[in-house]
């Protein structure tokens, strides 16, 4: 369904709703369902985390962690998209966890979620962009003589995080058609490398999907420090949950969808089972070619490359290598999108620095031109400052990605919770059309806070360990901000009789420009 498809009359229902939570529609509606869904599904790209995040497995528990441990992970991840969902159809807004988080809550939880949505987004972004580079130079480094160095990462992540905020900047039309494309070339492609694998695989072994190896320490390559088997399935879980995240985007592209209440939950849940889905038949494939999985376990981060290497004709390896790496620079331009979106709410309600720029929409492009391009510097500073420490064996930039998938949990786990007890006072009274009933939404903000401590314990394990400091410094900073500063400035987004003042000044001023022209 494209754009043109949907009336005039739905458009202005999804301004009426946007006004009556206070705010102007000042971003252009031209997004479809399938273009809702898309952004997820590009952001998710099984293609990106689903390979460049592949060792987590391989190198753990081995065939078990991608036969079982994958549709486990992808469960724990669904349950928060659900739960998300249905807040989302009752208040489809841009940045939707901060609202979500303020009107459920209060200011104070809102301006909570906010910054760790925010941080988790702009890390992300950066940590997307890097797994390309390492793609990048693992497919195509040998044939141009390119090298890994600091140097070489850095200019090479501001060229393809500029070419991703251009496109931003151009309008929400050419993004959006090129994260449509984007959902069709990772269908495409994940079937193309699920039927080739599955065509030079030497045998079909499937028993080899469901056993459990130890490859934890030198076996592994020491992607995972020695530890036990159930542990080592335990952190092969990561690999789903890092790979199926970011469907929040569907939310933060609220105000650019046309029938928002329906088209947004819809592409919250589909992106995660499509994923999920399509994501288990190409790594399974992937599982199901390996010549050796002892041999695979020991390329450590390398085994992506050294399985195709040792099974795959050449020209065929590097057509699905030249399609892998353009979805994984899509799926960061979706990135982008979704950062600048959360930086464009946040700001609108002044709880940023320099938010009267940041808020600021371009009358040409229509698209929040400052929050794009501040996102993106931002993702490219993180990514040269975490390059340049390291402590003990482990790089700052790995620690830093495990935070990463905490703060983005924690962001979708706080409106959840409130969302729990919020039900069925003033503060939420009345579900979106999609509506899944009160019983089984309360059921997955059960799930969704039990699926946020399994991450979290995992999240903070060998060789992550440093990642639980962060988080915690993260909060007690947070605090000294919220009490020290926010907590008198801050006034959130508008609620209760700031809607209606802000909805008859919107509701003024427009009929003050119909006048005019």
């Amino acid at each position: 369904m494209t754009h043109h498809d949907y009336t005039d009359t739905d458009k202005l229902e999804d301004v009426k709703v946007l006004h009556g939570m206070g705010y102007a529609q000042e971003l252009e509606r031209r997004m479809s369902r399938f273009s809702n869904f898309a952004i997820s599904f590009s952001i998710i790209c099984i293609l990106s985390g689903g390979i460049n995040s592949l060792a987590q497995a391989t190198s753990g528990a081995g065939g078990a962690a991608i036969g079982i441990g994958w549709p486990l992970g992808c469960l724990v991840s669904a349950v928060f998209a659900i739960a998300m969902a249905q807040i989302s159809s009752a208040y489809p807004t841009a940045g939707g966890l901060y609202h979500w988080g303020s009107i459920l809550g209060n200011r104070g939880t809102g301006w909570l979620t906010a910054w760790f949505n925010l941080l988790g987004l702009i890390t992300v972004l950066g940590a997307i962009n890097v797994g390309t580079y390492y793609f990048f130079i693992g497919a195509f480094g040998g044939y141009l003589g390119i090298e890994d160095s600091t140097t070489v990462r850095i200019v090479f992540l501001a060229i393809l995080t500029g070419l991703q905020a251009l496109i931003n900047h151009m309008g929400i039309g050419l993004t959006a058609k090129l994260t449509d494309f984007s959902g069709y070339l990772i269908f495409v492609t994940a079937i193309a490398l699920a039927v080739v694998c599955l065509a030079v695989a030497d045998s079909y072994d499937i028993g080899r999907l469901f056993t459990f190896s130890n490859y934890s320490g030198e076996a592994g390559g020491n992607v995972w420090p020695a530890t036990s088997g159930a542990w080592v399935f335990l952190l092969g879980l990561l690999l789903p949950i890092y790979t199926i995240t970011g469907y929040d985007a569907s939310a933060h592209t609220s105000e650019e969808t046309v029938k928002a209440a329906h088209s947004v939950p819809r592409g919250m849940v589909s992106s995660v089972l499509w994923s999920a889905v399509f994501g288990y038949i190409m790594l399974c494939s992937f599982v199901l070619m390996i010549p050796d999985m002892n041999a695979a376990a020991a390329q450590g981060w390398n085994v992506f490359f050294w399985a195709m290497g040792e099974q795959v004709n050449p020209l065929v390896k590097d057509i699905l290598y030249f399609l892998i790496f353009i979805c994984q620079f899509l799926c960061g331009l979706a990135t982008v999108t979704s950062v600048s979106r959360m930086i464009f709410a946040f700001a609108r309600d002044k709880g940023l620095p320099g938010s009267s720029a940041l808020s600021k929409v371009s009358p040409q492009h229509r698209t929040p031109v400052a929050a794009i391009w501040t996102g993106s510097i931002l993702s490219v500073l993180f990514v040269w400052g975490s390059s340049l420490v390291s402590i003990g064996e482990t790089p700052v930039y790995t620690i830093v990605v495990s935070c990463t998938v905490i703060f983005l949990f924690f962001s979708f786990a706080i409106p959840i919770a409130l969302g729990f007890f919020a039900w069925g006072t003033p503060k939420w009274n009345k579900m979106g059309p999609w509506d899944l009933g009160e019983a089984k939404f309360k059921l997955f903000a059960v799930l969704s806070a039990l699926a946020m401590a399994l991450i979290f314990i995992i999240g903070i394990q060998p060789p992550n360990e440093w990642a639980l400091y962060i988080t915690v410094g993260f909060l007690i900073v947070t605090a000294g901000v919220w009490y020290g500063f926010e907590q008198r400035r801050f006034r959130g987004p508008p609620i209760g009789d700031e809607v209606a003042r802000r909805a008859a000044e919107i509701a003024a001023a427009e009929k003050a420009v119909g006048e005019r022209a």
